[in-house]
C-alpha cells in the first residue's frame, strides 16, 4: 500500500514537472501572437476586409486592428500623434513620413494604384463616356451625380472638382451634385438616389447594385498609387513587415485586381 502511494507521488510530481515547460511553451506562443494597427486609405477597404486581412489573419495567427479613412486625413491624424504599426497611403504622404522619421525608410513599399470610374445603377442605361466630350455630355444630361466631398481631401474627389472647372461646368453641376463621405460615391448611385457616380475604380467595383460604367477617358484619367510603410515606433515591426509582404504575393495580386486594383 505504501509502494502504490510512493509510485503515485512520484507520477504527480513527474506530470508536474513536465507542466512547467509546457506551460512556458503556451505562454510562448500567446505571446508570439500581435495586433497589428493599420491605418490605410478607403480605397483598398474591399479588398482588405473581405479577403486579404482574414487569409493573413489564418495564416499568420495574428490580429489586424484597421481604421479607414481618406489618405491625407490619415495623415493628419498621424501627423496628431495616432499610433500605428503600418501605414497604407499615396506616395507622396509616405515619403513625408519617412523624412519626419516616423516611418522605416526601408520599409517603403508599392502596393496597388487605380483610376477614376464612373458608377451607374446595376441594369441602368449606359451613358457614352468614351471621349472627354461625351463625358462632358453625360454629366450635364444626368439629373443628379455624386462623387466624395474634396473638403475630405480624397484624391479622386479633389482631382474631380478640379476636373468640373476644367470642363467649364462646375456651376452648371452644383446644383445636381450629391457629395459623399469618401469611398462612398456608387452607393447613392445603388439606391438610385444619383445617376452617376465618380470615385476610384476599387471602391466602385464591390458595391452591389452598382456597376462600373468604365473609367474615365483616357484624356482625361489619372491614377493614384497606394504604398505602404512600418512606423518606426511600431510594436512589433516583424509582424508589420510580414503583412506587408503578404499584401505583394502573387495571390494577393490577383484578389487586388479582381477588387479594380492594378497591383504594383
Amino acid at each position: 500500500m505504501a509502494r502504490t502511494r510512493l509510485a503515485r507521488a512520484i507520477a504527480v510530481s513527474a506530470l508536474a514537472l513536465l507542466a512547467v515547460p509546457l506551460g512556458l511553451a503556451a505562454g510562448a506562443a500567446v505571446a508570439a501572437a500581435a495586433e497589428i494597427r493599420v491605418l490605410s486609405t478607403v480605397a483598398l477597404k474591399a479588398a482588405l476586409d473581405e479577403e486579404l486581412l482574414p487569409q493573413f489573419e489564418r495564416s499568420a495567427e495574428n490580429k489586424v486592428i484597421i481604421k479607414y479613412d481618406a489618405a491625407a486625413a490619415l495623415k493628419k491624424q498621424i501627423d496628431g500623434g495616432e499610433a500605428f504599426d503600418v501605414a497604407i497611403l499615396t506616395p507622396a504622404l509616405i515619403d513625408d513620413l519617412i523624412k519626419q522619421n516616423k516611418l522605416e525608410a526601408g520599409s517603403r513599399t508599392n502596393l496597388a494604384r487605380t483610376g477614376v470610374g464612373v458608377a451607374i445603377r446595376q441594369g441602368a442605361a449606359k451613358p457614352d463616356i468614351s471621349t472627354a466630350d461625351a463625358f462632358k455630355r453625360a454629366l450635364l444630361n444626368a439629373k443628379l451625380i455624386a462623387y466624395g466631398d474634396p473638403a475630405l481631401g480624397g484624391a479622386s474627389s479633389v482631382y474631380f472638382a478640379n476636373l468640373l472647372q476644367r470642363l467649364g461646368i462646375a456651376e452648371e453641376m452644383k446644383a445636381k451634385t450629391k457629395l459623399t463621405a469618401s469611398g462612398e460615391s456608387a452607393r447613392p448611385v445603388a439606391a438610385g438616389e444619383a445617376e452617376l457616380g465618380i470615385g476610384q475604380i476599387s471602391e466602385i467595383v464591390p458595391v452591389r447594385g452598382a456597376e462600373l460604367l468604365g473609367p474615365l477617358p483616357a484624356e482625361l484619367q489619372v491614377y493614384t498609387a497606394f504604398t505602404s510603410g512600418v512606423a518606426a515606433g511600431a510594436k512589433d515591426a516583424a509582424a508589420a513587415k510580414s503583412l506587408i509582404r503578404f499584401l505583394t504575393t502573387p495571390a494577393a495580386a490577383q484578389i487586388l485586381k479582381a477588387r479594380g486594383l492594378d497591383p504594383s
